[in-house]
């Protein structure tokens, strides 16, 4: 993905944006079902349904977290970012695989660290969607990957 498709997904994903009574410095809290949550698209390369809610910060600038949010039995191709992101499964069973890593599967509550530009895939398992929150160091964005994951 070139620098202006990356900018580009950034600034969808800006559109999403995070409860609008919130100042981007106060105190939040909120939870995944809240109405006051905008949920939007996810980049092009996720499959429709694929959804980010923007929790907190600027996602076309370091430190923002969001929800990401998939189908049940939807997969998210391989892909790398060029942040690194810190993640808490809050819904469903979610397979995530890292190259060069064992195929972990997460639970509600279990914790993964994704260290940026290394290549993964995620599958929600079962009927229900898996929720995931996600803080990225650096700019959000997303760019398909097409080698092995082994």
């Amino acid at each position: 993905m070139s620098r202006p498709q990356v900018t580009a997904v950034a600034v969808l994903m800006l559109a999403v944006g995070a409860p609008a009574a919130v100042a981007a410095d106060s105190p939040l809290s909120i939870a995944v079902d809240d109405a006051a949550l905008k949920w939007g698209a996810c980049p092009a390369i996720f499959p429709t349904g694929c959804e980010i809610g923007v929790l907190h910060g600027d996602p076309a600038k370091p430190n923002a977290d969001v929800f990401l949010r998939v189908r049940g039995g939807q997969t998210l191709p391989a892909h790398t970012h060029s942040s690194a992101e810190r993640m808490v499964l809050v819904s469903g069973r979610l397979k995530v695989k890292y190259r060069g890593a064992a195929e972990a599967v997460l639970t509600p509550g279990m914790y993964a660290f994704g260290p940026a530009g290394l290549p993964h895939s995620a599958a929600c398992v079962g009927a229900g969607p898996c929720t995931l929150f996600i803080a990225f160091e650096g700019p959000i964005d997303a760019m398909a990957h097409t080698g092995s994951l082994d």
